[in-house]
């Protein structure tokens, strides 16, 4: 089918490397392989981090920009089969989606959505009011964990929402995780990467660097993949003799990085779910990390990796030292993490269930909108 494809969160040619740009490039990629075509509708991005005003300037903008595009589509005669808008909430509404799929006529999804109900009122109401017209309008909106669907459902109907797990291209880590290398031995190389800004992931390096602390009468490496502008507030957090700071990557070496390590460790502060941990997994790597929101989706407690509650440093370094003592658990986890990303979480995966959840979105129209 035709496919209209936008994203107001953060568009696909934003400048800024993030795990939500790379999850919506995916989603892109994955309805391609399943035969559709793909058209990106619009660059316009929703997104307002302080709300109020703001927000409001931008709706005016975003509704401009979805007239224009009906335009353009009515003097080119181009009608897609259905409009599809990757991640939608509070801090961007999708204004565009919903206008041309009335005026085309068209089924209309969502991928991934979340809806927190304190934002009803304040600096974000008018957000929120729009994301939930949004959601209303949608024939089918998928959630990426459990925790999102479960603030979701309240709002939708029956048959109008799923959990569509997330997935990665797993082809290079594969071919990583492949290269010779001996079994987990003491001291074990750790791997943490993540962006060194101010916030969460700042929060997440706290964490971290007081759990290594907990557990410094241990032998470990840490290695650290990321920059940013908290970077002067973070570096000095870890011991220099046992931390190696590489900066930010290239997308292409981070495979080989993956897999040269024994165990991934990240906190994972108010992450989603974290495409880390699954580049991670598909290396062969087990995971110490938080539990927080869609990390236990794909992170098998106690099989692929150990979860500890999210902001906990001592939970995190209890786990943490539960595999320093023991590196042949490292090992084990990260055979166990291989297998399961290759079985649930890879692209081809994720082509099957995304072409699953756009056929039931039209289904969905014909059935309730005489579409």
């Amino acid at each position: 089918m035709k496919i209209a494809f936008t994203a107001p969160m953060k568009p696909l040619d934003h400048p800024e490397p993030s795990g939500d740009r790379t999850m919506g490039r995916l989603f892109v990629r994955a309805a391609r392989l399943a035969g559709h075509e793909v058209r990106v509708a619009s660059t316009f991005r929703a997104w307002s981090k302080s709300g109020g005003e703001a927000q409001r300037h931008l709706k005016e903008a975003a509704l401009e920009e979805a007239h224009r595009i009906g335009d353009t589509w009515e003097e080119e005669g181009y009608r897609p089969d259905i409009f599809l808008t990757y991640h939608v909430y509070h801090k961007a509404p999708d204004w565009i989606g919903p206008v041309l799929a009335d005026r085309f006529n068209l089924p209309y999804a969502i991928l991934e959505a979340s809806r927190a109900p304190k934002h009803q009122e304040g600096a974000f109401r008018l957000g929120f009011a729009d994301a939930d017209r949004a959601l209303h309008r949608a024939d089918m909106v998928a959630a990426l964990h459990e925790a999102d669907a479960q603030c979701l459902r309240p709002v939708l109907a029956s048959g109008q929402l799923t959990v569509l797990l997330p997935f990665i291209d797993t082809q290079a880590f594969e071919v990583a995780s492949n290269l010779a290398k001996p079994l987990a031995n003491a001291p074990l190389d750790l791997l943490a990467v993540g962006m060194m800004r101010p916030g969460d992931k700042e929060r997440s390096y706290r964490v971290l660097a007081e759990a290594l602390e907990r557990v410094s009468d241990l032998p470990w490496h840490l290695t650290i993949i990321g920059d940013g502008m908290a970077a002067p507030d973070v570096r000095p957090l870890f011991p220099p003799q046992r931390t190696r700071f590489l900066g930010t990557l290239p997308p292409s070496d981070l495979p080989a990085e993956y897999a040269r390590h024994d165990l991934f460790v990240w906190p994972a502060i108010r992450e989603a779910f974290g495409l880390v941990f699954l580049e991670a997994q598909a290396a062969g790597l087990g995971v110490v990390a938080g539990d927080a929101f869609g990390v236990p989706s794909i992170v098998r407690h106690g099989v692929t990796g150990l979860l500890a509650p999210e902001g906990d440093a001592e939970a995190l370094a209890v786990n943490l030292r539960k595999v320093l003592s023991d590196p042949q658990r490292a090992d084990d986890m990260g055979l166990a993490a291989r297998d399961h990303i290759a079985a649930r979480h890879t692209l081809a995966a994720g082509s099957e269930r995304l072409d699953a959840f756009l056929e039931q979105a039209v289904a969905n129209f014909t059935r309730h909108r005489g579409g």
